[in-house]
């Protein structure tokens, strides 16, 4: 099939193209502004500080850098780890994270430590963050050869939320819509085995049309 027969193809199903990507894209709009549960993002960053730090010596706070930025990576797995969670839920009245999801970023050349964390409800979400933060650096001066792990801000809760992004989702259901429906012509007109034209009748035939007889419209 051609890029021509195709766009006749498609013109002759014109409203099911143009209705088909239409109705996808309301459905989602209904869905995800009814359905979908505003998310918010809280964000703060935290500073990893070594033990043994000199700061009066050029050697030793080389290799005190060298040291924390080799132990963020270990920061940075503890505030994920379940004792971490479990322990800020409980500090926070929760049964649990699960409505939460905690990202943490850490840069090979730089001790500090970004944390994200996203939610349903912006203030909780700040302090999952906060506390988060409070809690890591006791257990890693539990567990590590670390001073402490000092928070440089402490996360506010977000005025607007981050997510769903719904237009980009009515967006695809609409383009989702429209390749469906090309589908759909398509695969209906590879289905319809009705000869349609002479030269369809030659192809199957082998033999050429010497002749045709016109339909007659209001004749007797």
């Amino acid at each position: 099939m051609t890029l021509l027969e195709l766009l006749h193809l498609l013109r002759k199903h014109l409203r099911l193209v143009v209705l088909l990507p239409v109705a996808c894209a309301l459905v989602m709009g209904v869905y995800s502004y009814l359905f979908m549960r505003n998310t918010y993002t809280a964000s703060t960053s935290m500073y990893v500080l070594a033990l043994n730090q000199d700061t009066t010596a050029s050697t030793s706070l080389s290799t005190d850098l060298s040291a924390s930025q080799m132990i963020s990576n270990d920061v940075s797995t503890l505030l994920t780890s379940d004792r971490a969670l479990a322990e800020t839920a409980e500090d926070l009245a929760l049964e649990d994270l699960d409505d939460y999801d905690v990202s943490v970023t850490s840069e090979t050349t730089s001790r500090v430590i970004g944390l994200t964390v996203t939610g349903p409800d912006p203030q909780t979400a700040a302090d999952v963050a906060n506390r988060l933060v409070a809690n890591v650096s006791g257990i890693a001066q539990e567990v590590m050869s670390i001073e402490s792990v000092n928070p440089i801000d402490q996360a506010t809760a977000p005025e607007a939320p981050s997510g769903p992004n719904r237009p980009l989702y009515v967006a695809v259901a609409l383009m989702a819509g429209l390749f469906l429906a090309v589908a759909i012509v398509v695969v209906e007109d590879m289905l319809n085995t009705k000869v349609r034209g002479q030269e369809e009748v030659e192809e199957l035939l082998g033999i050429p049309v010497i002749g045709r007889i016109p339909a007659m419209r209001g004749g007797r």
